[in-house]
């Protein structure tokens, strides 16, 4: 029996995908492991592997279409002695690939049928009813053609016995059925449709926007999956997320120095650390520290983490990515640094895996090298906050003794769900940042 290629979910949150790039065609012959196709997710392109064995009797779905649903049959793989005809697609809500010019059997008849009734082109654009099922909920392999006539007949398609391939149904087996043999019965009306729920009010419609700039000359710029997953996510975190937010301002001299004085140690090996490193650093410490703010939220309860994973926010072309570098407190600066640089690279490729920018429990958004002296990040869900870092300024400050005197200052700004995380907990946990980062060498304990 043909078996159905399904579009793939290749995260947990993938509801749907652009089918970038076919790697086969139809009539190559798969093994289990082979690459069948290309798929780009909201956040990466990646490699689609067959689990079976076959050949590739029709492409469902064509390259390049957008928006195909996760389950939607995108090509259909034959067994041994099976050939086109076998096929049955269909009930298939995927897009189809331009028709062959040799027809089969089904749409041969489709077309006999449609010129002999009087209706021309309208009878053969009827959709077919749906692939019905027998008792024990197994498919009934029959043509569209068949279906529709035993539907007009109220014939019970489990009750006719196929002529054509391996059992299936064609045009004569219904055309030759008794018209009172078991007609389709329904034991339950149709469900009503749910009412739609309310909706939260929303800004003007994409067509008032767009007339109110009739005449000015404008891009329409086409939304990718990613900037509409990222539209999506931060909308809904800003409308379901309580954030609070708590500033703090960070004397960096000393961690600059010792910085300094470590990058000429690491010279010899090829390592630089950045700042940022030591940011990543501090708050994987400093979650372990406060470990009741190592949490994210469940829906209907809270997840208290033992690692730390820290999320750090990479700008990409078009939107950007999360990477999480796991078990961060564990990790040497140098090792912190070489993987977040690898991160970096491979996310500005989008070749990363979902397993690496899924999870954590907490973020850090760095503006600092855009010049940005402070700002407020929207929590990344289900993280239970994020940092925001802006940047390293020289700055007149009281000195201990009193006295006027100039410090680099960092400001940064902890972005808190309160679900979470409540004030003194989050003060806690930011005060830990803070004094990381002004006692460096403290990490290195």
């Amino acid at each position: 029996m043909p078996t159905e290629i399904l579009m793939p979910a290749l995260s947990p949150t993938m509801e749907e995908g652009t089918l970038a790039k076919w790697l086969v065609k139809e009539g190559d012959t798969v093994s289990s492991g082979d690459l069948l196709a290309e798929i780009e997710t909201d956040k990466a392109t990646m490699e689609f592997e067959a689990v079976d064995e076959g050949t590739i009797g029709k492409i469902l779905v064509e390259e390049g279409s957008e928006g195909v649903k996760v389950n939607t049959a995108i090509a259909v793989l034959l067994e041994e002695g099976e050939s086109a005809e076998d096929i049955d697609t269909s009930g298939s809500d995927a897009k189809p690939a331009p028709k062959p010019e040799t027809e089969t059997e089904d749409t041969s008849e489709e077309k006999s049928a449609g010129e002999g009734s009087g209706k021309g082109a309208a009878a053969s654009d009827t959709k077919a009813p749906a692939a019905p099922k027998d008792a024990d909920g197994d498919r009934i392999f029959a043509s569209p053609l068949a279906r529709r006539i035993a539907a007009d007949k109220g014939l019970d398609l489990s009750q006719i016995k196929g002529s054509g391939p391996h059992g299936r149904i064609v045009k004569a087996d219904v055309e030759g059925a008794k018209a009172d043999a078991a007609p389709v019965k329904s034991d339950t009306a149709p469900a009503a449709a749910p009412q739609a729920a309310a909706s939260t009010p929303a800004g003007p419609s994409a067509d008032a926007v767009t007339a109110m700039y009739q005449g000015r000359e404008h891009e329409e710029v086409k939304l990718d999956g990613m900037r509409k997953t990222i539209a999506a996510r931060l909308t809904e975190a800003k409308q379901t997320i309580p954030h609070f937010y708590l500033r703090r301002d960070i004397k960096l001299d000393a961690l600059l120095a010792f910085r300094s004085q470590l990058n000429k140690q690491l010279e010899g090996r090829g390592v630089k650390l950045s700042v940022n490193d030591f940011i990543i650093k501090a708050s994987a410490l400093a979650l372990q520290a406060v470990p009741d703010a190592n949490a994210v939220w469940a829906g209907d309860k809270v997840l208290k983490l033992k690692p730390s994973d820290v999320a750090v926010a990479v700008a990409i072309e078009g939107g950007l990515f999360t990477p999480v570098l796991k078990d961060a407190d564990m990790k040497s600066l140098s090792a912190l640094s070489a993987e977040m640089k690898d991160l970096a690279t491979r996310a500005r490729d989008r070749k990363l895996s979902p397993e690496e920018y899924q999870g954590g429990s907490f973020a850090i958004s760095n503006l600092g090298m855009f010049g940005i002296d402070n700002f407020d990040a929207v929590i990344n869900p289900p993280h239970g906050g994020i940092l925001a870092v802006g940047a390293g300024v020289k700055k007149p400050v009281v000195g201990e003794d009193g006295e006027l005197t100039v410090a680099t200052v960092m400001s940064v700004t902890l972005s808190v769900d309160h679900r979470v995380i409540d004030g003194a907990l989050g003060a806690q946990l930011l005060e830990q940042i803070v004094q990381n980062l002004e006692n460096p060498m403290v990490m290195l304990a």
